[in-house]
């Protein structure tokens, strides 16, 4: 550890709270100070931390394609949905720059004030950068980003600092300044208008909002999701929720994404001949993407399995390979039997694998065919990076364990929150909508200058 380095970045937060509550006086404080009479289950910090933060998520793989919370920005606060993302490290929402292709109206969208702008030459524009430099002509510019997704879409925006109203789980409620994105030209943001109002950055990069508050000594850098197949689920920041007897993977020091240790591929419990495979868990991705040639040695055994099986090939506008059965299937359960688990184990690990059933790669649309929820990332422009995305995690609590740089999961019932939570907590909590923005590769910053594909206002003065 550089102790040097983390000094520094202490100071500069410190510098940074000070001049944000001169121009928000109180907002850095539990409930304002006020009493709660609501009763509240009070957990044992954790080595002078304050607590974990919880929130419900809400969403599904099909037919919505997202799974999402919500979050109150501003003073006074205001309720946006954010997808939840760990296949990128900024946090950003819709803002009325005004703004050129967002997709929420303009009474919905972040309004921001000039006050709240980060310059080109504070320490966050440049975590928002890193490992590059920003690139501004004067150091109070302000700090722009820019971000591209391999599904062709992009965000364009400014660098702002906003207070966030967050409850810790022991009932205290803070008011907290964080850095996030004021994207205000987004292009190509999917195939329908998303009710997403933007996406929360969930990566191991400096500029997430969890690493924000681990800066401020206020939990854990760790955080974990629980999906249910049903709908909806749980995410919480901290590790009060981190269940004990859960095995771990280490994930690449050197990637801000979640990379695992290479894999080798089982099918029906049996090897395949794949072997050294690297995939990134990324809950911005629905699917679950293999590189070309791992996908169809995958596809080839699946279908090899289902010889003699009462299933027929059938298009589907849901996803390109589906099947139909002698009558439309209802759900999952009805069809999953004709179909075999599919596991990776990880080397250089003791004995960790990640099992997926049929019911982590298959989906029933509303015609009531089955679909193969695993797609051809060369084809979706990745390249051979393979992303385990939300339906292989469906059913799993999934921790991100940032400070000791791994990755665990365990079988858990993602339907409810955990008992930890009294009913008065619970009620407190506002319910999400959001959409999949399909995060799965970040380029931020760009250069200055005009895009060649579309013409587009950077440095637009707000």
């Amino acid at each position: 550890m550089d102790v040097k380095k983390s000094k520094a970045t202490v100071a500069l937060m410190m510098m940074f709270m000070m001049l944000f509550l001169v121009k928000f006086p109180g907002c850095f404080s539990a409930a304002s100070h006020q009493p709660n009479n609501k009763k509240s289950t009070h957990l044992k910090p954790h080595n002078g931390f304050h607590s974990s933060f919880l929130f419900p998520v809400t969403g599904n793989v099909y037919p919505l394609g997202y799974y999402s919370i919500s979050l109150s920005i501003g003073n006074p606060p205001k309720v946006f949905e954010f997808d939840i993302d760990t296949g990128s490290d900024l946090t950003w929402v819709q803002c009325d720059a005004p703004c050129t292709g967002c997709t929420k109206p303009i009474d919905h969208l972040y309004k921001p004030q000039k006050h709240i702008l980060v310059s080109c030459e504070h320490p966050s524009c440049g975590v928002v950068h890193f490992p590059e430099s920003p690139h501004c002509e004067k150091p109070d510019d302000q700090c722009d980003f820019e971000i591209d997704y391999v599904d062709h879409g992009s965000v364009l925006g400014v660098v702002v600092a906003d207070v966030f109203s967050l409850r810790f789980m022991n009932g205290s409620l803070i008011h907290l300044p964080l850095t996030f994105g004021c994207a205000y030209d987004l292009k190509n943001p999917g195939p329908y208008d998303p009710p997403a109002a933007g996406v929360l950055g969930l990566s191991n990069g400096k500029a997430s909002i969890l690493s924000q508050l681990r800066s401020f000594d206020l939990t854990r850098n760790v955080l974990g999701h629980c999906l249910s197949g049903k709908g909806g689920g749980f995410l919480f920041l901290g590790d009060d929720l981190v269940p004990s007897g859960m095995s771990w993977m280490p994930v690449s020091a050197n990637s801000k994404h979640y990379l695992s240790s290479p894999a080798e591929v089982f099918f029906d419990g049996k090897p395949t001949g794949i072997k050294d495979l690297k995939v990134v868990f990324d809950s911005g991705s629905s699917y679950t993407y293999f590189g070309f040639q791992v996908y169809e040695g995958v596809l080839t055994l699946v279908r090899k399995g289902l010889t003699k099986k009462p299933l027929d090939t059938v298009q589907d506008k849901a996803l390109p390979i589906c099947w139909k059965g002698t009558k439309p299937f209802k759900s999952v359960h009805d069809v999953k039997n004709y179909f075999s688990t599919l596991t990776l184990k990880f080397k250089d690990t003791q004995n960790i694998q990640l099992e997926l059933q049929p019911e982590a790669y298959l989906i029933v649309t509303e015609d009531g065919n089955a679909c193969f929820g695993i797609l051809n990332g060369t084809e979706a422009g990745l390249g051979d990076l393979n992303v385990i995305g939300d339906i292989s995690l469906i059913g799993k609590m999934v921790v991100y364990d940032n400070e000791k740089q791994r990755i665990g999961w365990i079988s858990a019932d993602c339907n409810r929150l955990p008992n930890s939570l009294d009913s008065n907590y619970k009620e407190d909590i506002q319910q999400p909508y959001a959409a999949n923005f399909g995060i799965l590769e970040e380029n931020h910053p760009k250069t200055q200058g005009s895009s060649e594909s579309n013409v587009r206002v950077r440095n637009r003065e707000l």
